[in-house]
């Protein structure tokens, strides 16, 4: 089982993922998104959202909660927290309605991935090398296309 570090190890820039809530502070990371099924929430997420939860108290992070309801691509209804910097709200806005329109439509392609990344705070470059890497995993699994690589 390959581990976040040999993820990571194949990107140039730092990935974002368990160091949300440090970058949100540091002004770097404008929002973050965290799912599971609903009332299924690991106790390691808990945890974590916790952290997030003091900074929202203090006024510095706000908290977004939705629920997504089954359809054909997502047979359990989906907890959604979406966090962003207060001036960043309106990320929250832009995400909640890519993933709800991903789950309805069952379409996720490289725009929209691009388009979360934007969302989520990486930089165009960071995006383009992203995607070349998803491109580059479509043709060794020989899936057929990026778009189908990237909706897993």
């Amino acid at each position: 089982m390959r581990t976040l570090s040999d993820i990571q190890a194949q990107y140039p820039y730092l990935l974002h993922t368990n160091r949300e809530l440090g970058l949100m502070l540091a002004g770097i990371k404008p929002a973050a998104f965290f799912g599971d099924a609903l009332d299924a929430l690991s106790p390691v997420l808990v945890r974590y959202l916790r952290r997030f939860d003091r900074h929202v108290a203090a006024g510095r992070l706000v908290r977004r909660d939705c629920c997504l309801d089954p359809r054909p691509r997502l047979p359990w209804r989906m907890h959604c927290i979406y966090f962003a910097l207060p001036a960043e709200e309106w990320r929250i806005d832009e995400l909640i309605a890519l993933h709800d329109a991903m789950f309805i439509d069952q379409i996720w392609s490289v725009e929209t991935e691009r388009r979360e990344g934007e969302l989520l705070g990486y930089e165009d470059w960071m995006n383009d090398f992203h995607l070349a890497r998803l491109a580059r995993l479509a043709e060794e699994r020989d899936t057929g296309t990026l778009d189908q690589t990237v909706a897993g």
